[in-house]
């Protein structure tokens, strides 16, 4: 059930982002008398799984979910129509529109998805508000758990400060902004210390384990107790331990540093269970193991509820939500330039990272959530959006390109031209393809 739910919103959000990419097309090529041969959601490489034409136009759905396309009339694309280029110019046909009327046509589809990003972002203000907690608010400093970040310099119990010389303001935006930093300031014991970020930090991360780059500071609160725990009953589920060793803890990372020390040692602890403290001995084996799971994720409600942190709530009438729409969709659209910049950098080894559809796929949740699917989208939304603008011959990206060389030169690109970079660009695409879905392959086989 949890695939199919996954699969539903993974589904739903493609199909949504290629039509009205597509749309993003195919309005301007309609306004501008342009005739569109086809228009389809996935490919119909061989056959459909549905199609009916309608005036002029062949409206379908395609058996492999790869993408959607709409074929206009005189125009070199993935069809490589050769016998049809071959033929005199039509009034009607893409190569018979000026230069202005072309670019505005494949400009559409990417202007759609940015336009789709920000009314998303817009939406989700006003219907969700905004839900944070304050890095002000992480008093007792952050949790590194990571080992590849501590190396780094950074340790339990730094305050952030700024990266990059930007001021860090709410705590979910931290892990973002140090993963594609250079320089991090942090206090530490009441004095400011300024940390730089390896250049291949990135890389170093995909070859640990999947932690995040820094952590809420979260009480012991147990989650589960193993079969062959000593401790199995002593402690239950939801249980917090307040004392251990004879040392009162607030965090869980106070408790998971001081075990590797006490290995084959019983030693005193208090737990609290339904506002009741209760003394028990715990046991440490040899390989300094109780036995005795946390839970590494608390709700916000129950963050506040423990007096740990405050969560802000924010909410905002729709006018207050334009401006904060766009924000976010401009924040956004500057991380993911600074994730493509990091990924063709071979430095940074970022483009081991690289994914496919299973990557895109398993960022939905197991659940269906609306306020996840919308967000997730519009990230998509701007992704999609991005990479068509790369100028790569077979991308929307390519033919503005060629289309802004001929506005400035006043020479057109030959069609034997055009048909050469869309094969050269086709097969560069095809090798992307190819390498983020074999990542993907790659490191499920490996467990990474």
């Amino acid at each position: 059930m949890e695939i199919a739910i996954k699969m539903g919103q993974f589904l739903l959000s493609l199909s949504l982002l290629i039509i009205l990419h597509e749309l993003g097309h195919f309005i301007p090529a309609k306004l501008f008398k342009t005739r569109v041969e086809k228009f389809y959601l996935f490919f119909d490489v061989k056959y459909s799984l549905f199609k009916k034409k309608i005036g002029e136009t062949e409206y379908g759905i395609g058996w492999l979910p790869l993408g959607g396309y709409v074929k206009i009339s005189g125009m070199i694309d993935e069809s490589m129509d050769k016998e049809q280029m071959a033929l005199p110019p039509q009034p009607w046909e893409f190569r018979s529109k000026p230069a202005w009327q072309r670019l505005i046509i494949m400009l559409g589809g990417v202007t759609v998805n940015f336009i789709l990003a920000f009314i998303i972002y817009i939406g989700m203000a006003f219907a969700y508000g905004d839900l944070y907690i304050s890095n002000s608010e992480v008093k007792d400093g952050i949790w590194i758990a990571n080992p590849v970040v501590e190396k780094t310099g950074l340790k339990t119990g730094d305050k952030i400060i700024s990266v990059d010389g930007v001021k860090a303001d709410k705590f979910h935006e931290l892990n973002e902004k140090i993963l594609l930093g250079k320089e991090v300031v942090v206090e530490r014991n009441g004095t400011e210390q300024k940390i730089a970020l390896p250049v291949d930090f990135i890389d170093k991360l995909m070859q640990g384990e999947k932690i995040s780059v820094v952590e809420l500071r979260i009480p012991f609160v147990v989650g589960g107790v193993t079969e062959d725990s000593p401790n199995k009953d002593k402690v239950q589920p939801k249980d917090i331990i307040t004392s251990f060793n004879g040392v009162p803890v607030k965090y869980a990372d106070e408790i998971i540093g001081a075990v590797d020390s006490l290995k084959g040692k019983t030693v005193p602890a208090i737990v609290t269970r339904d506002n009741k403290e209760i003394a028990v001995s715990l046991k440490v084996n040899d390989s300094a193991k109780m036995g005795i799971a946390f839970a590494p994720r608390l709700s916000a409600d129950n963050l506040e509820k423990l007096g740990l942190y405050k969560v802000s709530k924010q909410e905002y009438g729709l006018l207050e939500s334009i401006p904060v729409g766009i924000t976010k969709g401009k924040n956004q659209l500057l991380g993911y330039g600074k994730q493509l910049k990091a990924i063709f950098n071979p430095s940074t080894g970022a483009y081991k990272g690289v994914g496919g559809f299973k990557a895109i796929f398993d960022i939905f949740p197991k659940t269906w959530s609306w306020e996840a699917f919308w967000s997730i989208t519009a990230l998509l939304s701007i992704m999609l959006g991005v990479m068509n603008l790369l100028p790569i011959p077979a991308l929307d990206g390519g033919h503005v390109m060629f289309l802004l060389y001929e506005m400035i030169s006043r020479r057109k690109p030959s069609d034997k031209f055009m048909e050469n970079a869309q094969m050269v660009g086709f097969v560069l695409l095809i090798s992307l393809l190819l390498f983020a879905n074999g990542n993907d392959i790659y490191k499920a086989v490996i467990g990474k």
